[in-house]
């Protein structure tokens, strides 16, 4: 397992690495630099999405990869201060007006964190269905829950090498399926992210190799609709950030 971890592309990240300690086994985090932003930990056990993404993967994915955009979004800012005062969805929604050498850095590491702030809340669920609004707002516009795992699904697989797949929704509620490449983000557009996916193969590795596609459809069991709920009413009160 350890020749697959450190041969695939992407997949260390030593700045944030994720230490042992000799004597117990304890995992310790390591410490990102000072910054304006910050890594969450997890709303749940990393064995919550057990058995559709493993608990190693979960670890993995959130305490190096995660913790490494944070870690080198901070460092970023640290050399531009009037930027590093600004949110995070108007650092993304103003790439074009950030300083040229941090820019960059700011797309990858700043578009990585907010993906991975949305992915972590969506998921730790038991999949179903959508109730209620958001019910109603898949129907209308994704034409029902069927239609839009197979049109997400199909998206994802579409993404060349690295990305993500997203639903956007609007301030009046309406959704569409929205793929990007590399950490990029809706939010970069100017628009709100509803929930999305990661292709990035570290977020499947350990346990579906290189079948994409079965990640995909395994995903959706672990969804949490409640919270893609909450981020639905956020959005139509206007209140939905990253």
């Amino acid at each position: 397992m350890t020749t697959v971890l450190t041969t695939r592309r992407g997949m260390l990240f030593g700045a944030a690495a994720l230490t042992l300690t000799a004597c117990t086994g304890t995992r310790v985090r390591a410490q990102a630099p000072a910054g304006p932003f910050k890594l969450d930990p997890l709303p749940y056990a990393p064995a919550a999405n057990e058995p559709h993404i493993d608990a190693m993967t979960m670890e993995i994915h959130h305490d190096r990869h995660h913790a490494a955009y944070v870690s080198n979004l901070n460092a970023a800012l640290a050399q531009n201060g009037e930027a590093a005062k600004l949110p995070l969805q108007d650092i993304l929604a103003k790439l074009g007006e950030m300083p040229e050498a941090i820019r960059t850095a700011l797309r990858n590491n700043g578009g990585g964190h907010a993906n991975h702030t949305m992915f972590w809340q969506i998921m730790g669920g038991k999949g179903g269905a959508p109730t209620g609004d958001l019910a109603a707002a898949v129907e209308r516009d994704l034409g029902g829950l069927d239609k839009l795992q197979t049109d997400f699904n199909t998206a994802g697989t579409r993404v060349f090498g690295s990305g993500w797949v997203f639903v956007t929704v609007t301030r009046e509620g309406k959704l569409a399926i929205v793929p990007k490449p590399n950490q990029d983000t809706p939010l970069m557009d100017g628009a709100r992210v509803l929930m999305g996916n990661d292709v990035w193969e570290h977020a499947y590795y350990l346990k579906y190799q290189n079948k994409r596609a079965d990640y995909l459809k395994a995903w959706w069991n672990v969804v949490n609709w409640d919270k893609v709920a909450e981020r639905y009413a956020a959005a139509k009160a206007g209140t939905l950030t990253i």
